[in-house]
């Protein structure tokens, strides 16, 4: 038994050394495991108008410091959505015209927070304030602008910025005691259309004018029925020149806000598409020229016969309560409007 043992203790290192030796020629080798620290996400800070008003004013800091360097990377991790495409069509314009960024200076903001719950995301508000372009101080305009937090992990970006319309009141946003707004939910019933529609009925109007049935709910503007007409009259232009123009409202996949007003009714914040099409009808038919708005985002060839544009418009509109029986209907009206074409295409001829 003795001398079994002394057999095995005498084997134990000529084992070892094969098994280094193995590991040497390439085997596989057990190697550590190497534990990874968890980490969790940061506690969510409730929104309040204190945390607004420190969200809003960062933004206005390094939106400076972004347009100051012409950096328009750093510009775009301040915002999102429609705004990051405004906001990269604005720098490509610029580059293109040989101009700096236009900087901007802000008034005092107005700050419409709703009371949301603590640990829901996204958290949003609204800020009314006077901004103007640096060196340009008569280019003052009320702006209406939303922010968004998508997530604990994220920062606050600007989603939407519009502008108010000359001659336009501001609906006052209702703010209890404690400084808070109300949001209004998508299907609110208090509101002549649900917040969710107003783009819709807007879009609509833009399709079909005053005659459409969305007009009895909503009233003329440059931006309803205005739109009607300024497509009617590009439409004629283009046929006088053999092509057809295409122009559709569509919705947009961002997000939009209601904010109850006083007295009633909601202030609405919102986002439309509108994709034009100016096609040439056969072949004899020379090449649609590109549109001036369009001609920072095109090279200056259209390769086909046809020219796509994609315009981002941000619009406000006040969102009246429903009357009471056996009274009068007031209808909704657009307040304010912002946009430009952020995306163009010349497809080529497609092949028979």
């Amino acid at each position: 038994m003795h001398r079994f043992l002394r057999v095995i203790a005498a084997g134990v290192p000529l084992i070892l050394a094969l098994t280094v030796a193995g590991c040497a020629e390439g085997e596989t080798e057990a190697r550590p495991t190497v534990a990874v620290p968890q980490t969790s996400p940061p506690a969510p800070v409730p929104l309040t108008p204190d945390v607004a008003a420190r969200a809003f004013q960062t933004y206005v800091t390094d939106e400076d410091v972004a347009r100051a360097a012409g950096d328009e990377r750093l510009a775009l991790t301040w915002t999102s959505d429609g705004q990051s495409q405004l906001t990269a069509a604005e720098f490509r314009k610029a580059a293109y015209d040989g101009d700096p960024v236009r900087r901007f200076v802000y008034g005092k903001p107005e700050l419409y927070v709703p009371r949301l719950k603590d640990a829901a995301y996204p958290q949003w508000f609204v800020v009314s304030v006077d901004r103007s372009v640096l060196g340009k101080p008569k280019s003052e305009r009320r702006a209406l602008m939303a922010f968004i937090l998508r997530g604990r992990s994220d920062h606050w970006k600007l989603t939407l910025a519009t502008f108010l319309q000359e001659k336009t009141k501001e609906p006052k946003v209702a703010i209890d005691a404690d400084g808070y707004a109300t949001a209004l939910s998508t299907n609110d019933p208090s509101v002549l259309i649900r917040p969710r529609d107003v783009g819709g009925i807007q879009a609509t109007i833009a399709a079909e004018g005053d005659g459409s049935v969305a007009a009895k709910v909503m009233k003329s503007n440059a931006v309803t029925t205005g739109f009607y007409q300024d497509a009617r009259r590009e439409k004629k232009k283009a046929k006088k020149k053999d092509l057809t123009l295409q122009v559709v409202y569509t919705a947009t996949p961002f997000p939009y806000f209601g904010l109850r007003a006083k007295g009633g009714g909601g202030l609405v914040v919102y986002s439309l598409f509108r994709n034009t099409s100016l096609i040439a009808k056969d072949s004899g038919t020379p090449e649609p020229e590109i549109p001036e708005d369009a001609e920072h985002l095109l090279d200056g060839t259209v390769e086909g016969n046809e020219v796509d544009t994609t315009a981002t418009l941000h619009f406000a509109a006040f969102d009246p309560p429903k009357a009471k029986q056996g009274e009068p209907q007031p209808k909704a009206h657009m307040i304010a409007d912002e946009g430009a074409v952020t995306k163009a295409a010349t497809p080529p001829l497609k092949k028979p």
